[in-house]
């Protein structure tokens, strides 16, 4: 499990953004590789006063319509000392909402520092909540995980173990029977919310599989579209272990196993290799047994109970 430190630049903020709300990139094209680490999306106007102590370095400043008229009520050296000072906080982007014209003197200042400015037309308000859970999803806690990411009627379900143990080949055989590919190999794990964990796939690897003897695939030329997604939340670990490494357990108590990451407690369940299993099928009844389970079905725990009562029948008769 390998941790890394999230970011996000300016120019992959811009093209996330731009599916949700009308964004144009006005200024300071050459900007776009700022990094943000931090969700900080601000429009207080304290950066055009100078006042640095209250403002975030490396953050997204939106001047909106109160912002713009305390500028246009400000004298051309007044304006330009204004401009100075904002762009003078160290922040990553500039954002001019409400479909209001950026000022001109702003424009060229920003080109000159190479910071990226945008225009949209949209409110204030609205664009920086866009904004703000484009960059929470992208800065969230992230760690890569190896193994195979599917997701398995509906649930997202993590294939792991060690090398050469069928991983891949396995997971091809659930896409054959109408299950999804979420990544091969490398998963990114992301900790979206405090009890909720996303599995993306990285960009390079989408749609992509290596199967020993037949190389890499493209599962979605294979397949089809619907074969292939590129983020699931995670809910199941399956772990294959060769089954000379089980010991003899009570088949009615098995205990729960779990595995956490970045602090989320993810539920597991380990499958014993051996020769004539089919796996494939094994872990489709895993899912709807952890399905059930959810919904407060235990199959074990039930069937202990009648064993029980039956034993307690036996006994007073």
């Amino acid at each position: 499990m390998d941790s890394l430190t999230p970011f996000i630049t300016v120019s992959q903020l811009y093209e996330q953004a731009r599916q949700q709300v009308p964004l144009a990139w006005v200024a300071g094209q050459t900007g776009g590789g700022r990094q943000l680490t931090s969700d900080a999306v601000e429009k207080s106007a304290v950066a055009l006063i100078g006042y640095f102590n209250l403002v975030h370095p490396n953050r997204i400043q939106i001047l909106g319509n109160t912002e713009l008229a305390y500028l246009r009520g400000l004298s051309a050296q007044g304006q330009e000392q204004a401009l100075n000072n904002l762009l003078a906080s160290e922040l990553a982007m500039v954002v001019v909402t409400n479909g209001e014209p950026p000022p001109p003197a702003l424009l060229a200042m920003a080109e000159q520092r190479q910071v990226p400015v945008f225009t949209s037309p949209e409110s204030s308000a609205h664009l920086m909540r866009i904004l703000s859970h484009v960059m929470s999803q992208a800065l969230a806690a992230m760690v890569t995980l190896h193994g195979v990411f599917l997701e398995v009627s509906g649930l997202g379900v993590l294939i792991t173990g060690a090398a050469a143990t069928g991983k891949s080949e396995l997971a091809l055989e659930l896409i054959s029977r109408g299950h999804r590919l979420v990544a091969d190999d490398i998963l990114e794990v992301y900790a979206v919310s405090p009890d909720t964990l996303e599995g993306r796939c990285p960009e390079l690897l989408r749609g992509f599989m290596e199967v020993r003897g037949l190389g890499v695939l493209d599962i979605r030329h294979l397949f089809g579209e619907t074969a292939v997604k590129f983020k699931k939340n995670l809910k199941l670990i399956v772990q294959l272990t060769p089954a000379e490494q089980w010991q003899e357990v009570d088949r009615l108590a098995i205990p729960a196993s779990s595995e956490t990451i970045l602090g989320v407690e993810i539920p597991k369940v380990s499958i014993p290799l051996a020769v004539g299993r089919n796996l494939a099928v094994l872990v489709e009844v895993a899912v709807r047994n952890h399905i059930l389970k959810q919904h407060g079905i235990d199959s074990a725990a039930e069937f202990v109970q009648r064993q029980h009562q039956a034993l307690q029948g036996y006994e007073r008769g």
